[in-house]
């Protein structure tokens, strides 16, 4: 059985029996006037074995889309034994991160070695970290918060910085054990920390990024999976393009022309402050097809929102990757949504493409200036061919020879 369609959700009325909805347990029960009904999805809890209803919104506030993916998502909860009413109720009860250190500090206290160090560790948060994210709910920061909040004193009081780094590391690190997040953003902040000397700036700190090789497998068993929604759907999209994942999660209909198969991303939302225009593969559109379905989203509407509404997190790819043991070029590291960037750009690289039309794709500066004043082109024509050859290569067909592409355009 197939998933519910727009239009057969829009045909119920009063008196009709529940429509199942395609997820097991799913249904879309009439409401009181034609076309518009409630959501609900039966389970057997593996907390307590008892049957339990779960509503998923109403509709058609809630659309089919959003729906299925909500129930999809309460389904893999139910497989990995955790009851998502359960979860539900926790998730209103989660901390922010002053909430957190105040309550990890408490748990710590016993063991401080004496009452100086013990008004140390909380007074550093106090200080640095708490005016800054401390109002901020724990599953909501991502690593550019405490990235933000540790830069202004990782080269002038480096010492203290550290210990204020890894005393946030374990509040989250309490919190991944919680169950409040699914990964801890201090994993990764040191990326977006600056060098402290030359030697820790020889020791160029990279993205892990997935083997071009090793992609059309993981593709074909993580994200190519019907139905291709939310952070899946956000991830594939991402690699398919090779933009920088912040600019997919915030990516909005009104920069899409489906017709032309061009992303138009604005240059308040790129790293160089210029418009950056994407051809997309065909892979690409059609993803974006089958997200926008019947429906004509609003223009300013996320392309890819978070099941609770708002813009995905990175820590929502982040957790994908995690959960899918996603291999990388760095041992015992799993690959980044950023690392597919690196990831296509060795596979230009090995196809022979030119330096300048993969700098251009990934929508790098130029570092020549005479070249890039001579050069007043982002060779649209070449970008277009070469992003076909390399969908091609992700969704796992036989590309074509790339090296015809590199004098195109």
């Amino acid at each position: 059985m197939g998933y519910i369609t727009d239009r057969t959700a829009r045909a119920i009325k009063p008196g009709d029996k529940p429509i199942p909805g395609g997820v097991t347990g799913l249904y879309l029960f009439p409401g009181s006037d034609r076309g518009k009904g409630k959501w609900i999805i039966r389970y057997v809890s593996p907390v307590t074995g008892k049957r339990r209803d779960m509503g998923l919104g109403s509709f058609p506030d809630t659309g089919v889309a959003r729906v299925i993916e909500k129930a999809l998502a309460a389904r893999e909860q139910i497989q990995d034994g955790i009851d998502p009413i359960l979860a539900r109720q926790t998730q209103r009860k989660i901390p922010t991160f002053e909430q957190a250190a105040r309550d990890h500090w408490e748990l710590l206290a016993p063991g401080f070695r004496n009452d100086k160090h013990k008004a140390q560790w909380i007074a550093s948060l106090e200080q640095h970290i708490f005016p800054t994210i401390g109002g901020i709910r724990v599953d909501h920061l991502q690593v550019a918060h405490f990235g933000d909040a540790l830069a202004p004193i990782w080269l002038t009081i480096p010492e203290t910085a550290k210990r204020v780094k890894m005393r946030c590391s374990a509040v989250m690190a309490a919190c991944r054990a919680r169950k409040f997040i699914v990964a801890n953003p201090l994993d990764d902040v040191g990326a977006l920390l600056p060098l402290s000397n030359k030697k820790e700036a020889a020791q160029i700190r990279h993205h892990p990024a997935m083997p071009w090789k090793d992609i059309p497998v993981f593709v074909r068993d993580h994200l190519n999976r019907p139905p291709v929604w939310g952070s899946r759907a956000a991830l594939l999209f991402t690699i398919l393009t090779a933009a920088r994942s912040g600019e997919v999660r915030g990516a909005t209909w009104q920069e899409f022309d489906l017709n032309g198969q061009l992303w138009i991303i604005p240059a308040i939302r790129m790293k160089a402050k210029q418009p950056h225009r994407v051809p997309l593969s065909d892979d690409a559109q059609a993803l974006l097809r089958n997200l926008q379905g019947d429906e004509t989203p609003a223009p300013d509407a996320l392309v890819f929102p978070a099941l609770r509404g708002g813009e995905l997190s990175d820590m929502a790819l982040t957790s994908l990757l995690r959960k899918a043991q996603a291999s990388s070029d760095i041992q015992g590291r799993i690959a980044t949504a950023h690392g597919f960037r690196a990831s296509f750009r060795n596979w230009c690289a090995d196809h022979g493409v030119s330096t300048d039309l993969a700098e251009r794709s990934l929508a790098h500066t130029i570092g020549n200036k005479v070249q890039a004043a001579y050069e007043r082109t982002d060779r649209l024509t070449a970008r277009t061919k070469l992003m076909q050859s390399w969908a091609d290569h992700v969704m796992g067909r036989t590309t074509e020879n790339v090296i015809q592409i590199r004098n195109a355009g």
